[in-house]
């Protein structure tokens, strides 16, 4: 998104404010008044847009676009990252200021091959709402499967599992074909992706 519709879709705007606007238009922290407002991905929040999160994060206020005047607000925030903030405070792309305005509480999501004890719940999970199932040896492979892409790259195998194989029980061989063949290496930001850091 351009930075004015971020700027909108967070704070709201005014009619007329900017081409497309024709209606009044309520934001995220509007909209979750009272309520809990997620914000995902902060570490890709515009520089520039980052004093006004601030402003409505210290004053409890924002001010849609277009407007003249404040208006109040109370959100709980929790936010997302798969950056390192703290190196984007030190390049200086993520402001300080916004960066100890949010760290309260760090939750830290762990990657699917380090919650292992949970695979089995998801598998079935997925599999129960896709109409699939998997042998007892498919399922020990699938544990030794490293997956860099997490809990999604298991919902996806499970999908295609279930476009590919309809109405059958996966053993071992078909996972096989089912893995993708180009993993990544465990090193990289997708490997990453979901021990996402929350604050």
């Amino acid at each position: 998104l351009s930075e004015s519709l971020i700027e909108s879709e967070l704070f709201g705007h005014r009619k007329g404010s900017f081409t497309g606007a024709l209606a009044d238009r309520a934001g995220a922290f509007e909209s979750a008044r009272g309520g809990t407002l997620f914000l995902d991905e902060i570490g890709d929040l515009p520089i520039s847009l980052q004093p006004k999160l601030l402003r409505a994060l210290e004053n409890h206020e924002i001010r849609p676009l277009g407007s003249d005047q404040n208006v109040q607000t109370n959100v709980r925030i929790i936010a997302a990252t798969h950056k390192n903030l703290v190196q984007q405070v030190t390049r200086g792309s993520f402001r300080a200021d916004l960066f100890f305005r949010l760290n309260v509480i760090k939750v830290y999501i762990p990657l699917l091959r380090d919650r292992i004890e949970d695979f089995e719940d998801l598998l079935y999970s997925f599999c129960r709402e896709m109409r699939v199932g998997f042998s007892f040896g498919a399922i020990q492979a699938m544990k030794d499967h490293s997956w860099p892409g997490n809990i999604r790259e298991l919902r996806n195998i499970v999908a295609r599992a279930s476009a590919l194989f309809p109405g059958q029980q996966i053993d071992q061989e078909q996972v096989r074909s089912l893995i993708d063949p180009v993993s990544l290496p465990l090193h990289t930001e997708i490997g990453r992706a979901s021990c996402r850091e929350r604050v």
